[in-house]
C-alpha cells in the first residue's frame, strides 16, 4: 500500500482521492483517519462545486459582495476621484431606513454642511479625518482609524475627507434615516474642497 505524503490543501486532498484506485480508496477507509475523514469527503464535491451565496434563501437573507459594488461620484461637480458613492441599502431621499459606502479619496473634503437626521457611520478601511463647526478648518481635523465610529448630530455642522498625503482612500459605511436633506452652510463656497 502507498500512502501519499499529506495534502497542503483540502481540494488536493479531495483530488488525490477521488483519483485514487479502487484498492487504494478501501485501504484508506480502513484506517481510523479515513473512517473519520469519509463522511467530509463524501460531500466535498459538491461542497467544492455549490455557490454559496445559491444556498441562500433571498427572501430571508440578502448578500452583496463587494466586487458587485458600483462606485459612482457622490456629489455633484465634484472634481474626478475625490469622492465615490455606492447604496447599500434604501434610498436617501426617500422615507425610511438606508445604507450607503462613501470613499474618500486623499486629498479631498466635503464643505461644512448639515444633515436633518443624525447619521451614523463606521471607517471600513482607511482613516477618516472628521470635525464639526461652520468653518473649514482642515488642520484641525481628527484621524478615525479603520474601525471607529462617528455619530453625525442631526441639524449640526460638520464636515470630513481625507487629508493630501494619504496612502489610501477612506471608506465609510453610513446608517441614518431618510431623506437626509443635505445643506451646506455656505452654498456660495465648493462644496467639494481640494486640500
Amino acid at each position: 500500500m502507498h500512502i501519499a505524503p499529506p495534502a497542503t490543501k483540502l481540494e488536493d486532498f479531495a483530488s488525490t482521492l477521488i483519483s485514487a484506485t479502487d484498492s487504494n480508496r478501501k485501504d484508506f477507509a480502513a484506517t481510523r483517519r479515513g473512517l473519520m475523514l469519509a463522511p467530509l469527503v463524501a460531500v466535498l464535491p459538491a461542497a467544492l462545486l455549490a455557490d454559496p451565496a445559491r444556498a441562500l434563501d433571498p427572501a430571508q437573507t440578502q448578500i452583496t459582495l463587494p466586487d458587485q459594488y458600483q462606485w459612482k461620484p457622490a456629489l455633484p461637480n465634484a472634481p474626478a476621484r475625490s469622492v465615490e458613492t455606492v447604496p447599500v441599502f434604501g434610498a436617501t431621499d426617500k422615507p425610511g431606513p438606508y445604507v450607503v459606502l462613501i470613499k474618500w479619496h486623499p486629498g479631498y473634503m466635503s464643505a461644512p454642511h448639515t444633515y436633518v437626521t443624525d447619521r451614523l457611520c463606521f471607517v471600513i478601511s482607511g482613516t477618516w479625518w472628521v470635525n464639526s463647526g461652520e468653518n473649514f478648518e482642515p488642520e484641525t481635523t481628527v484621524p478615525v482609524p479603520a474601525g471607529g465610529f462617528v455619530r453625525r448630530v442631526a441639524h449640526t455642522p460638520h464636515y470630513d475627507g481625507v487629508k493630501k498625503g494619504g496612502k489610501e482612500p477612506a471608506v465609510i459605511g453610513i446608517f441614518g434615516q431618510a431623506p437626509i436633506e443635505f445643506k451646506l452652510t455656505d452654498p456660495t463656497k465648493p462644496l467639494v474642497r481640494e486640500i
